[in-house]
């Protein structure tokens, strides 16, 4: 590829991560006739059409795709296999970028017939410019492939690279379904907000700026966050009795067992659609 030119990129599957990462994409200034999508769902194709003016759509892989520079997979794991058996034959000589949970490496070679490969564990604040991927590279993937892929992903914020493929389980327990354990938690500080007389709306905006503000002194100071949380609770005061209320009913403990199940249903996707 002419480093000069904008890579073609094909995305196999239109969904929200698609979207997210065209969306950076463009706001980059890659071109959009350097971007197509394949997408079956006539909905999903009218509603990417008018989202992404100038983007390519197809219905189905076709010898039109062989160019690509980049294929960029974004099916759900269920759908994986079949998609590439499917369009393996019209993909050429591509570096192959996954975003589908749980599916390893290995199964994608079988498919697709190349080891040109990166991993990618993404969450959905790539909405907003403000995702965390986790990514991991086969051996096969060259210093340039590792370049182009972290080149399109820091499109849709922050990332870091794993050394060993099954680490991926782990982050995606961690960041990959993380935004929902905090839609949980927002979920149950509007309620109990709205619960001690506060409106509902005025409830979540308090719950919203804490996650937002507590989150963005985390990420900017030196300390570990029991430091941080330590120098917000005193002995006896307000905070003491809620983190006291929260250790009684062993919310910590069942957290960190929820994020096991979410790592060990990550690797049970892969054996269940990876065949």
């Amino acid at each position: 590829m002419n480093t000069n030119t904008p890579a073609l990129i094909t995305f196999i599957g239109g969904g929200n991560m698609a979207s997210a990462i065209i969306g950076g994409l463009l706001r980059q200034g890659h071109p959009p006739s350097a971007l197509q999508i394949v997408e079956p769902w006539d909905q999903q194709r009218a509603r990417l059409t008018e989202q992404f003016p100038g983007v390519a759509l197809f219905t189905s892989a076709d010898a039109g795709l062989r160019t690509s520079d980049l294929v960029i997979w974004a099916v759900k794991p269920q759908m994986f296999k079949e998609a590439a058996l499917a369009s393996a034959p019209h993909l050429g000589g591509a570096l192959h970028l996954s975003v589908a949970a749980g599916i390893t490496t290995d199964s994608m070679v079988s498919w697709l017939g190349t080891g040109r490969i990166v991993r990618a564990m993404p969450n959905t604040p790539a909405l907003v410019g403000l995702g965390m991927t986790g990514l991991f590279a086969r051996p096969e993937a060259s210093t340039d492939d590792r370049a182009l892929a972290e080149r399109v992903v820091r499109t849709t914020g922050e990332l870091v690279w794993v050394a060993q493929e099954r680490d991926l389980d782990a982050v995606t327990a961690l960041s990959g379904s993380g935004p929902a354990y905090v839609f949980y938690f927002l979920e149950a500080m509007r309620d109990a907000g709205e619960r001690m007389g506060l409106p509902a709306d005025v409830a979540l905006q308090l719950a919203t700026g804490t996650f937002v503000g507590a989150a963005t002194l985390a990420q900017r100071s030196s300390e570990p966050p029991q430091v941080l949380r330590e120098r917000v609770t005193s002995k006896g005061g307000t905070t003491y009795a809620a983190l006291t209320a929260m250790d009684a009913a062993g919310i910590k403990a069942s957290f960190e067992e929820a994020l096991f199940a979410a790592q060990r249903r990550a690797e049970e996707l892969g054996r269940d659609f990876g065949r």
